[in-house]
């Protein structure tokens, strides 16, 4: 049975960079230093308990459902391309 190029690893290989780069975007987005105790965006106050439980949090809850919602949109690379953008 012809393969053509693909090596037999390929698909698993496409996976675990797909996995590698969703764990490295996640790393960078970790919270660091201490937290604030006033929302930046809508400067509502910050629970202690969320405080405690987020460290490094800058967000009330409300905002950062609204930020989760809008950052939801990202679906992930289209590693092998399609057809049409291999040909342009």
């Amino acid at each position: 049975m012809a393969k053509g190029f693909v090596n037999d690893d390929a698909v698993q290989d496409q996976i675990d960079a797909t996995v590698a780069d969703a764990v490295a975007r996640a790393r960078s987005r970790q919270l660091k230093g201490p937290g604030l105790s006033h929302c930046e965006e809508c400067a509502a106050p910050i629970p202690a308990a969320r405080r405690k439980a987020v460290p490094g949090v800058r967000l009330c809850v409300k905002c950062q459902a609204e930020r989760d919602r809008e950052d939801g949109v990202f679906s992930g690379y289209n590693r092998r391309g399609s057809k049409d953008s291999q040909l342009r």
